[in-house]
């Protein structure tokens, strides 16, 4: 039977990477969710050269769910990884 204080640690640890991955996606969500939208005018000036839109409009148009939706698979390999590397990994 595993030691009660071994397996505390292991999941206090777990717990800790697991927040730090969570804090980090939450700032780039916040970035990509608000503050890109609030420099969409500055960034009308900057011509995306082969679609001709200009930065700011694709960036609030598609770019920020773009990023969203490559954050969530990112998120849940990173995960997985965290959970395999405590031990709370669920089976394949």
């Amino acid at each position: 039977m595993p030691n009660p204080t071994d397996l505390r640690a292991k999941e206090e640890a777990h717990w800790a990477k697991t927040s730090r991955l969570m804090f980090t996606h939450l700032a780039v969500w916040f970035f990509f969710g608000f503050v890109i939208h609030m420099f969409v005018k500055p960034l009308n000036n900057i011509i995306i050269p082969i679609l001709g839109f200009p930065l700011g409009f694709y960036m609030a148009a598609q770019g920020s769910l773009i990023v969203f939706v490559v954050m969530l698979f990112m998120f849940a390999k990173q995960q997985d990884k965290i959970d395999r590397e405590f031990g709370f990994a669920e089976e394949d």
